[in-house]
């Protein structure tokens, strides 16, 4: 891990004992001391966890017909929101693969803020300054802004603790001012709770997570890795690009086709994925309960209960608040909700049931 870049809240996680591992070329923690992964999940399930994602890539789009450049190249509709909000969105090939899923902050016409995954944002940044037109500069931002999520029923207590706007819809932004240091307060996140997303510039962000962590105590709210991370998002049903999403699996499979604006005149991919919605994918993904013990894991392969292929997992893992196994898996167009299926977890066959999405009820939903 030596040669992998460091947070700007890398000595942080280290005093507080963070088991650190590799995601996307950065050293991140994955859980801390104390009850790791399931206390850290449980935190921001019934309180608050504040979790450092600044490994998450940065990039500006700014000049005049920015906002119209951007939305005929990526797959959602820019022009269904407004300054002031964000968008889901993703970056496809001309296949109709994902080169990467990324969120789009709006902040005029002309300069638009985008949020892509750590290993996926010099390749998205590449791609969008080839084809912008004179008068558009495509700038790669990534180690200039942190990025500090602030998730679960009490979010909103910690982020107005610090005196910072609450009053927020969801996938809306304001910029703000905190102890003299500018930055942007997004209501957004990764987990299905409540939550902000604080982009803060990189050499305050230590100041930041200590203001945070200090508010969060009264709410017993803990620092968070990113393995809860991982368990919460896949207890709503969030996908995660390299695994759910990737350049071999479409929005159309993924069931992502709400990030799609199937009606524009243009974006990369729209001709192939037009034509496989038309046609029907040739897989799809569905959610996976076990009904008994067992951990699913990315690559097991499901199975009917008659013994054929019916896919594969693309995400497993134990959920916390449900004490059993849940998953994301490609599948046979044909498997349907309630379908009872069999996991094939190193040799042996764990019964499950095919589920919509999210597995759990969250306390206060994102929305």
């Amino acid at each position: 891990m030596s040669e992998a870049k460091l947070s700007p809240l890398d000595e942080r996680h280290r005093a507080l004992g963070a088991k650190m591992a590799d995601f996307g070329g950065w050293a991140m923690p994955i859980e801390y001391p104390g009850g790791g992964v399931v206390r850290e999940h449980t935190a921001v399930r019934e309180r608050v966890g504040i979790f450092d994602v600044s490994h998450l890539g940065k990039a500006t789009v700014q000049g005049e017909g920015a906002l119209d450049f951007v939305n005929a190249c990526l797959s959602n509709d820019l022009r269904k929101i407004e300054p002031g909000k964000a968008q889901y969105t993703m970056c496809c090939d001309e296949s109709g693969g994902v080169v990467d899923d990324l969120i789009v902050y709006v902040k005029a016409e002309d300069d638009l803020f985008l949020i892509p995954n750590a290993a996926n944002t010099a390749e998205v940044v590449r791609r969008l300054a080839e084809a912008a037109p004179e008068g558009i500069n495509v700038r790669d931002a990534h180690e200039e802004f942190a990025v500090l999520a602030v998730q679960g029923p009490k979010s909103d207590e910690v982020v107005s603790a610090l005196g910072l706007p609450v009053d927020h819809d969801y996938m809306s932004f304001d910029e703000a001012e905190w102890e003299g240091r500018p930055l942007t307060v997004c209501r957004t996140g990764y987990t299905g709770e409540r939550g902000y997303e604080l982009v803060s510039r990189w050499e305050d962000a230590l100041a930041l997570w200590d203001a945070l962590l200090e508010a969060a105590a009264p709410y017993e709210g803990l620092p968070c890795g990113l393995g809860a991370r991982d368990t919460l998002r896949t207890e709503m049903g969030y996908p995660l690009h390299g695994q759910d999403l990737s350049l071999e699996i479409t929005p159309v499979q993924a069931r992502a086709g709400w990030a799609v604006g199937w009606k524009k005149d243009s974006f990369w991919g729209k001709d192939a994925l037009a034509k496989e919605k038309a046609e029907g994918p040739r897989r799809i993904s569905r959610g996976l309960k076990l009904t008994g013990r067992g951990i699913p894991r990315a690559h097991c392969v499901v199975r009917s209960t008659e013994g054929e292929e019916l896919g594969e997992v693309t995400s497993g893992t134990f959920s916390p608040t449900l004490g059993q196994g849940v998953a994301l898996a490609l599948m046979l167009p044909d498997v349907a909700e309630g379908d009872t299926v069999a996991v094939d977890v190193r040799g042996r066959l764990l019964e499950a049931v095919v589920t919509k999405p999210p597995f759990v009820e969250v306390q206060t939903r994102s929305n």
